[in-house]
């Protein structure tokens, strides 16, 4: 009975040293994350000139996030959002392979230094910049940092408790495995990948691997096989991630999960050589056996060797490997395509610094959506013929419909986003967008109005004065390059613009609607035409005012005024 006891305690203590670590290297993340801010997603975007730096920049992102997952994750985010081309992502998910060995050989060294004096001045050191606001994200960073070191103590101990050396139940399980059999290497890289996806950590995999293979009971063969199967199992989450999401993005994941797989296969060819190659390395003998204290440092050394040689193999067919992935997801006509956002993919909310770009992208796109909606109202002034107008104006219904869906998609992702842990820089952000998008709703409804007043004015068969219509086409010009002006602004960032531009634009389309009303009243009066097409001439003038308004919002909520 004591004995089972201790089997469960051991194993209590097994499931909560890998809970704590997976806990403590997401924790680890995150800070960086948030700490890096808006610099983490301007370093992968402008750092990717060509598959080099693109390789180096995914390296150098994964040894500071300590998650190769992350980076894959933040890049076809920024593939989805349009930030990075699939080529780019390619090479920097490369690299991300590579920083992510660094992992391997921190967990190595959690078996052959003692962490434990490194654990509580990080908690102590943490605590105290948590609760000084200022540096709480380094204060989160070193709480990460002293769980994964806590939980590679815990395992360390938990492994010596578990006396697996001297268990011949366990002994004598692996021993039945031929290790010199490619079918027996072949089935436990299929364990490896399994438990892999499943756990959603190849972290989690790597330190069970490291610990069976430092009590010497899993022979360094399998325990590498495991480690091959944990290369494909972890390009999951990135695929299941890219559900959903457009076929960029599901390329940019594709790809990642034919690196390793490449990589699995040629190293399959020459496994056994390779191998021992890499145990010469660090000076440890599969034949003699024994050295179970080099068994972890074997495991990393091969995770590097591996992910190395394999990005040296395939960085200069990137090209290739782009043809190959649009070959296996090919892209949909547009035929195909319903209503969907263009860059927000609900599913890719990971990083709030991420979801903010995806959204900023989005909402510009959305702005020049609504220019082009203006542009529809300005051809169907023009237009006389009956069938044609119908056509028109029943398209800019169905655009005046599509934006106020736009609005409420980007207003709900936007709610998901803020309800994470935020910076104040990014809490902002969202702020000044749920005020553009609403802004840029206005103007589509303000489009939506000016074209059904041409449509009454249609019905009723009614012709405007050669005065009026000049007079309105002059304003239309206005609203145009005040919207013009608002593209302008959104694409760029506001350092770069002049907000006094706009509100140039704006005084000139509210001068002129207060001079034509006036105007009106006059001809009017003087019967150079009737009330009833006053009314309609006196409606499109003060609708252009008013989309002039929006418009000069829009601006000011994107400098943030």
């Amino acid at each position: 009975m004591e004995t089972n006891q201790n089997y469960v305690m051991i194993a209590l203590q097994l499931l909560g040293a890998l809970g704590l670590l997976i806990y403590g290297m997401r924790m680890m993340s995150e800070a960086l994350q948030k700490m890096a801010g808006p610099q983490l997603r301007h370093i992968l975007a402008r750092m990717t000139t060509n598959r080099l730096t693109g390789m180096l920049t995914g390296m150098l992102v994964t040894c500071a996030v300590q998650s190769s997952s992350a980076t894959t994750v933040m890049t076809v985010s920024f593939v989805s959002a349009g930030l990075l081309t699939l080529t780019q992502a390619i090479s920097v998910i490369m690299g991300a392979n590579i920083g992510t060995t660094l992992t391997a050989w921190i967990m190595s060294l959690g078996y052959n230094v003692d962490l434990t004096n490194m654990v509580y001045p990080s908690f102590i050191i943490g605590m105290v910049l948590i609760y000084k606001k200022r540096h709480r994200y380094v204060g989160d960073f070193l709480f990460g940092t002293a769980f994964m070191f806590l939980s590679l103590v815990m395992l360390n101990t938990t492994g010596k408790a578990m006396d697996l050396e001297h268990n011949e139940a366990v002994i004598s399980f692996f021993a039945s495995f031929d290790n010199s059999s490619h079918l027996t290497i072949v089935a436990f890289l299929a364990i490896g990948t399994l438990i892999t996806c499943i756990v959603q950590s190849s972290a989690a995999v790597m330190a069970i691997t490291i610990l069976l293979c430092s009590t010497g009971v899993l022979p360094i063969y399998l325990g590498i096989a495991l480690v091959m199967g944990e290369n494909i199992g972890t390009t999951a989450t990135a695929n299941l991630v890219a559900l959903g999401s457009n076929t960029q993005a599901r390329r940019a994941a594709m790809a990642h999960l034919l690196f390793n797989v490449f990589g699995v296969m040629w190293v399959l060819i020459v496994f056994y050589p390779f191998v021992n190659m890499v145990c010469h390395l660090v000076g440890y003998d599969p034949a003699a056996g024994g050295q179970t204290e080099r068994l972890p440092v074997v495991l990393a050394m091969f995770h590097t060797c591996f992910n190395v040689i394999n990005t040296a193999i395939l960085l200069g067919f990137v090209p290739q490997m782009k043809r190959v992935v649009c070959w296996i997801l090919p892209g949909k006509g547009d035929a195909q395509e319903e209503f969907r956002l263009e860059y927000i993919q609900s599913n890719l909310v990971q990083t709030p610094e991420i979801a903010v770009l995806q959204a900023q992208k989005e909402t510009t796109a959305f702005a020049m959506r609504v220019e082009r909606m203006f542009g529809m109202v300005r051809e169907l002034f023009t237009i006389t013929d009956e069938k044609e107008f119908s056509a028109l104006l029943s398209k800019i219904e169905h655009e005046e419909d599509t934006t106020d869906r736009i609005e409420i998609e980007i207003a709900r992702f936007l709610a998901q986003v803020s309800d994470g842990h935020l910076s104040d820089e990014t809490k902002q952000k969202i702020r000044q967008m749920i005020r553009e998008i609403s802004e840029l709703e206005s103007i589509g409804d303000a489009c939506s109005k000016l074209a059904r007043t041409l449509d009454r004015k249609q019905q009723a068969a009614r012709t405007f004065t050669p005065h009026q219509t000049t007079q309105l086409q002059a304003m239309m010009d206005l609203c145009g390059q005040a919207l013009a002006q608002m593209n302008i602004v959104m694409q760029g960032y506001r350092t770069e613009h002049d907000i006094r531009d706009s509100y140039r634009l704006e005084n000139e389309i509210n001068r002129q609607q207060e001079l034509l009303t006036g105007e009106n009243v006059s001809k009017v009066n003087d019967n150079e035409y009737d009330y009833s097409l006053g009314t309609l001439y006196v409606d499109m003038v003060n609708e252009l005012e008013e989309l002039g308004e929006y418009v000069v919002n829009v601006v000011e909520a994107r400098f943030g005024r």
